[in-house]
């Protein structure tokens, strides 16, 4: 069946992980260097609770709530959007979305696909106001945010539900995520899908181009 829709994960596929920034988030609060100790898929060996994760002995909620008490142990802030606040200031938001993620929207919406985005934890993690200021957001069809009601990923009612609203069949919805156990979700209903590999953007979304039968992204090449 031909392709008729794109369907993004948001977290890692649109905007870079926190695993990319906590970096510059230690010398934003003036930490030292390595207080937060968050690597994730970038070094698991490193993050046994991202291992934990990975072997679903934990959520990934259960995952950043944790991370989110070590960042609050700092601020005195707690909470997600707390956490999210100084991972991604709303006023530098769209500076976080990857590249690679709008070149391939816009391939997408000037080929006629539909596109959308279905995450499990957009109003969990950001402010209305943060979200509002994504531009690449405005070039979306849809947006499913399961966080705010209904099961989530890899659930199949989160994937029929975008499905419905895009008005199209399981084998016509390319998807993309980050998580192994939603890409396999995605195809137990019978989507196509990518897994996107954070630690490899660039490659991740050129599979996705060609998988949609676009034009190549233009990409600088990864190590």
């Amino acid at each position: 069946m031909t392709l008729q829709a794109l369907v993004l994960d948001f977290g890692g596929p649109v905007i870079v992980t926190p695993f990319e920034v906590v970096q510059r988030l230690e010398r934003r609060l003036g930490v030292p260097p390595g207080t937060f100790k968050w690597t994730g898929p970038f070094d698991p060996a490193a993050d046994p609770l991202w291992r934990k994760m990975m072997a679903d002995e934990i959520t990934e909620v259960e995952y950043w709530e944790a991370r989110a008490e070590e960042v609050a142990a700092v601020t005195g802030c707690p909470g997600f959007h707390a956490v999210m606040a100084e991972l991604y200031p709303a006023d530098e938001i769209n500076s976080f979305i990857r590249p690679e993620a709008s070149e391939t929207v816009r391939l997408a919406k000037a080929a006629g696909l539909k596109k959308a985005v279905l995450t499990n934890d957009l109003a969990r993690y950001y402010s209305d106001e943060t979200i509002g200021q994504i531009c690449l957001l405005k070039d979306i069809d849809a947006v499913i945010d399961r966080s705010a009601a209904g099961a989530l990923k890899p659930d199949p009612a989160a994937y029929r539900t975008v499905l419905n609203v895009l008005q199209i069949p399981a084998a016509a919805a390319l998807f993309v995520d980050d998580q192994p156990r939603n890409v396999d979700g995605a195809r137990a209903v019978g989507m196509p899908a990518v897994f996107f590999d954070v630690t490899r953007p660039s490659e991740s979304y050129r599979q996705v181009v060609r998988s949609l039968g676009l034009s190549a992204v233009d990409a600088t090449r990864e190590g």
